[in-house]
């Protein structure tokens, strides 16, 4: 049982005894299959048709693990050699490339369906809103919660004056992971490669969107330290190794690693917004022994931190 997780459980299969296992008895990859049994009532949050499909797409184009089966509550896939990232190794540099490159060649993926679909993330927001209670069942729960957050028709009409603000930026909308994690990034240091992992909120969006939720997530799940938000200067590096990948080999100006980095940070915003309101649903419902609402807290908090400053970033050509 591999226990990182919040959302689901995720359980290893091995063949004993493995006829391929070497001297350590480390079973080779294909001797291994990952059950991921759906944590309760992320049906609410989450489209498993759709999470399917992102899967069998993404591993068509060689980014995502072979899915073997799906059943009521669950899905098998095929187990990718390597370790999850961590908010030391996210940043060493020779990790963080090949993650900017992946990102940047998922983005280029073109799925079946419009043309020019719309992004996400207002419609994964309202869904979000929609599903927070009234009062949560645990009353300790309920008083904690409101002494951080608003109403949930303030919550709204502020996310809608921010997602206004955010139009402005004209983030292109690409095909994103959306909930890139450290522990969703899998690296094989043996073949200096990465792997992308959990599709469940995978879809259209906004580049920006995809990149700077990334970058919240090098301050870590269980003790939070946003003291580890990348610093410019890396930012900048990351993007500009993003953009290479990205716009396959065309030159690289400053200006479009500022313009980038400026969507980046001010969507960062947005990522902290959603995740916080999807961790008010998980303190209700969820069986996974962790603190959902402090997790919240913390990134609306930080939200509120940042806003100000973020959303006052400009491009060096406006």
């Amino acid at each position: 049982l591999f226990t990182d997780g919040i959302t689901n459980k995720l359980v290893g299969c091995f063949k004993q005894p493995s006829e391929g296992a070497d001297a350590a008895g480390t079973p080779e990859p294909e001797d291994v299959v990952l059950i991921r049994v759906y944590g309760n009532k992320t049906d609410l949050l989450i489209d498993r048709r759709k999470e399917t499909e992102n899967i069998q797409l993404l591993h068509r184009h060689g980014y995502a693990p072979a899915l073997y089966a799906t059943f009521a509550n669950g899905l098998a896939y095929q187990y990718v050699p390597g370790v999850t990232l961590t908010p030391h190794t996210c940043q060493d540099d020779a990790v963080w490339p090949l993650v900017a490159r992946r990102m940047a060649q998922m983005h280029r993926v073109q799925p079946d369906g419009p043309a020019n679909p719309k992004p996400d993330l207002p419609a994964k927001l309202d869904q979000f809103l929609r599903l927070v209670p009234d009062r949560f069942t645990d009353p300790h729960k309920d008083e904690r919660v409101w002494k951080v957050f608003p109403s949930v028709a303030q919550l709204r009409n502020e996310f809608e004056e921010l997602y206004g603000r955010l139009l402005a930026t004209d983030s292109p909308v690409v095909f994103c992971h959306n909930d890139l994690l450290l522990g969703n990034v899998i690296y094989d240091e043996r073949r200096a490669r990465v792997t992308f992992i959990d599709y469940e909120y995978a879809g259209p969006n906004h580049q920006a969107f995809d990149i700077g939720n990334h970058f919240t997530e090098f301050a870590g799940i269980d003790e939070i330290d946003y003291g580890r938000y990348p610093t410019p200067e890396f930012q900048r590096r990351w993007l500009r190794a993003y953009l290479q990948e990205y716009d396959k080999g065309a030159p690289v100006t400053d200006v479009a690693v500022q313009r980038l980095y400026v969507q980046v940070n001010q969507y960062a915003l947005a990522s902290h917004f959603l995740w916080s309101i999807w961790a008010l649903i998980q303190a209700e419902h969820s069986t996974i022994d962790f603190d959902f609402v402090q997790f919240g807290a913390t990134r609306f908090l930080e939200y509120r931190q940042r806003k100000d400053k973020f959303l006052a970033l400009r491009c060096d050509d406006d």
